[in-house]
């Protein structure tokens, strides 16, 4: 190893080494990813919870109104957090300002996650972009939570999901306008991949649900028994 790269190492393993900082106030910490005042202010999902898609609700419901005879295809959904202060603006960094280290801290909540749930799969697979996007941003969020969380788990991702085209905000459509919309977004490239096998998909946030749904439909076609979704971050139904 040359001094250069040496140094570079270094630098990159200690001075800029994430554990040494909280993610949201950049407080001087000795492990984890928070401060002890930042860790208390996350908004995890509680006991109050969908049990099909995982977002909070006012009281446990097994189907909430945001899911129910619309989210057939995914057999369960799991979310860490609600999307709202402070996660919210930790996944914007992530995605939009390169805080690529972010995904190790919310990779290993979704590993936990996961571990904790009770459900067993065979792969991990994540929620592609296109490649005009992915080159445009440098980077697939989705993808570096997944190799976390597959580096945590053991769990192998199968990158069989292709998305096609671009698609407009899901937020700010009607239901049929989102199934529209998603129709033809995405598509299996390798069904082998997928027969016979039951797939967890990772992604950063569940807003409607639509992407999600969409996926589980097309790896059902290709032959996936079960399809469950994992991600960091959920819209609370009520809140919507």
């Amino acid at each position: 190893m040359s001094v250069l790269s040496g140094l570079k190492s270094f630098i990159h393993k200690y001075l800029f080494n994430r554990k040494w900082k909280c993610l949201i106030c950049g407080k001087e910490i000795f492990e984890g990813d928070f401060c002890e005042d930042c860790k208390n202010s996350l908004p995890f999902i509680g006991e109050n919870r969908c049990d099909h898609c995982g977002r909070e609700t006012a009281s446990p419901e097994n189907y909430c109104l945001t899911c129910k005879g619309r989210l057939t295809e995914i057999d369960k959904g799991i979310s860490v957090f609600n999307y709202e202060e402070p996660i919210s603006t930790l996944i914007k960094k992530l995605k939009y300002y390169n805080g690529r280290y972010i995904a190790d801290a919310f990779g290993e909540y979704l590993a936990a996650a996961y571990l904790k749930s009770g459900i067993t799969v065979d792969a991990a697979a994540f929620v592609p972009m296109t490649r005009r996007a992915e080159g445009k941003r440098r980077f697939n969020q989705s993808k570096l939570l997944a190799e976390k969380f597959s580096s945590i788990t053991g769990l192998p991702i199968i990158a069989v999901l292709v998305k096609a085209k671009e698609t407009e905000r899901q937020a700010k459509l009607t239901a049929s306008e989102r199934k529209k919309n998603l129709l033809t977004a995405f598509r299996v490239k390798d069904r082998k991949s997928v027969k016979g096998k039951s797939v967890i998909v990772i992604d950063d946030v569940t807003t409607t649900g639509s992407t999600g749904e969409t996926i589980a439909e097309k790896l059902k076609r290709a032959g996936a028994v079960k399809v469950y979704l994992l991600t960091v971050a959920s819209v609370p139904y009520d809140k919507k």
